[in-house]
């Protein structure tokens, strides 16, 4: 007969937040451990009622913590539905064969269905610990994944998470692979395309390799972080929406895979691939623009490269039966001015309310995307699109679209203004001639973005300017003294962030 009093364990609240990872700490003269064998750093499961997560095991060897408790950290207690003192069963995580998976999609060939879906299973119930996940997305990165893999993946991404079915066709939506600083085009296109009567439920990430994601911008005007019920509700009421898509929970892999990716500061195609289609699947879209920026600093250096992924993006699109469109813009410089959640929010109002100074690049972009929208549905004929999108945004009912889903979504904020501001002037006389996406990208986030909601850079240059020693290339902006001094040594020490010729 089993021991129902076998390694039970006091709770204890640690009140320490790690986002999605589960940590387990217990003392090191625990009983429990020493019996079981379990150290510092094993994978543990915990048990409450009817509930369980996999953590990572910490220990601690001074008697501040008693013998007997088990310490968890937020996302765990939340997971485990606990309350104080309960008792929690600690025993050893069970052995994980898709991480064999992983260890031969390293040293030998791809994966077959099979062995992805157990893998994204195993993901999506939390058996896999960051060191898990980060050799998946090595092995995936290092290795590009084959065509059949990006399908597996895709599949098993849209069948362990929700999925909504509108009841209506077409569902349209929109993405941007990324790799491009600003180009902050999600909101105005979603404005204009729901201000002509269609659905476009977007959900969008918040930054992974950038100063900031389209969640990261519209948080600053208004809620982000809707659940489904609230979803439907927006899109039923006004046909658009500005969500964040890891509230929703469509592809829950995913946003596991997009944690750790952030931390590496790298993604690939195939995942990439995978994760954009599984989302726009999983949300009942069925036609969806995909923006492909192209530069020597973008993400995608060249046309060959954008029409390689652009093969993939159609190819697995058309297994989902999914109707797909494929932009390929320019991508040598960023699109808008400012670069930073609260920055780049402000461009978008400039535009969407046609104020005299919004920056022409972002309106014109937009439009062109929305057109493309417009056209791929069929509201327009093929070659009207870009017409009707600048009759809705100079008439005004993008705007008034787009205020109406804010207040949807739980009202309309004002962005933030950071507290420091300081230019970063020319040195010489000159034209600019380039302009190191990746770099200037650094250097908003060194000044504390995404995070810090009103830091970032306000750029005041495009390709071909001609500046005098002394004109302002770009504005800093950031929260701290300490975040402007750091930034400011990291210009001084890359001055042909923006290079000028004679």
């Amino acid at each position: 007969m089993k021991d129902d009093t076998v390694n039970l364990m006091r709770a204890r609240r640690l009140g320490v937040l790690t986002q999605h990872e589960m940590i387990a700490l217990v003392h090191a003269d625990c009983p429990v451990c020493r019996s079981e064998g379990m150290s510092a750093h094993s994978q543990v499961t915990l048990t409450h009622g009817d509930k369980s997560v996999v953590a990572t095991l910490y220990q601690v060897t001074e008697d501040w913590f008693p013998i007997g408790s088990v310490g968890l950290t937020d996302q765990a207690w939340e997971r485990l539905d606990l309350e104080d003192g309960a008792l929690v069963r600690v025993t050893h995580a069970p052995p994980l064969a898709s991480l064999s998976y992983v260890r031969e999609r390293i040293f030998h060939d791809g994966l077959t269905d099979a062995q992805i879906r157990s893998v994204v299973s195993d993901i999506v119930r939390g058996a896999y610990s960051d060191i898990h996940l980060t050799a998946f997305v090595t092995a995936t990165a290092a290795k590009p994944l084959a065509t059949r893999e990006v399908i597996s993946l895709t599949r098993a991404m849209i069948d362990t998470g929700d999925q909504i079915d509108w009841g209506v066709t077409p569902v349209a939506d929109k993405h941007c692979v990324g790799g491009l600083p600003a180009n902050r085009t999600t909101p105005i296109v979603v404005s204009i395309v729901a201000a002509n009567g269609l659905l476009i439920p977007k959900t969008s990430s918040r930054a992974i390799t950038s100063p900031a994601g389209t969640a990261d911008t519209m948080e600053t005007l208004t809620r982000v972080d809707l659940d489904r019920d609230e979803l439907r509700h927006v899109i039923e009421k006004e046909g658009g929406c500005f969500i964040w898509g890891d509230a929703v929970d469509f592809s829950p892999a995913d946003t596991a895979i997009i944690r750790v990716e952030r931390a590496l500061n790298f993604d690939s195609a195939g995942s990439m691939v995978a994760s954009v289609l599984s989302k726009k699947i999983a949300a009942g879209a069925t036609h969806v623009v995909i923006d492909i920026p192209v530069g020597p600093t973008a993400k995608i250096r060249n046309r060959l490269q954008a029409r390689e992924l652009a093969d993939l993006f159609r190819t697995v699109a058309l297994t989902f039966g999914l109707k797909l469109r494929i932009e390929v813009t320019d991508g040598s410089q960023p699109i808008g001015r400012g670069i930073g959640p609260a920055l780049e929010a402000r461009d978008v109002r400039a535009v969407l309310k046609r104020s005299p100074d919004a920056p022409q690049d972002l309106r014109d972009k937009s439009l062109a995307l929305a057109g493309a929208v417009l056209e791929l549905t069929g509201k327009v004929p093929e070659g009207d699109g870009i017409a009707h999108a600048i009759e809705t945004l100079d008439s005004g009912k993008a705007w008034d679209k787009f205020l109406a889903i804010c207040k949807a979504q739980g009202g309309v904020f004002d962005p933030p203004v950071a507290k420091f501001q300081r230019p970063v002037n020319a040195s010489r006389n000159g034209r600019v001639a380039s302009i190191d996406n990746q770099r200037l990208a650094r250097v908003a986030k060194l000044a504390g973005a995404p995070d810090d909601k009103a830091a970032g850079l306000d750029l005041h240059v495009k390709i071909g300017d001609t500046v005098c020693q002394g004109t302002p290339l770009y504005t800093l902006h950031t929260e701290t003294i300490g975040e402007l001094s750091y930034v400011l040594n990291y210009v001084k020490s890359n001055p042909d962030i923006i290079e000028l010729t004679r």
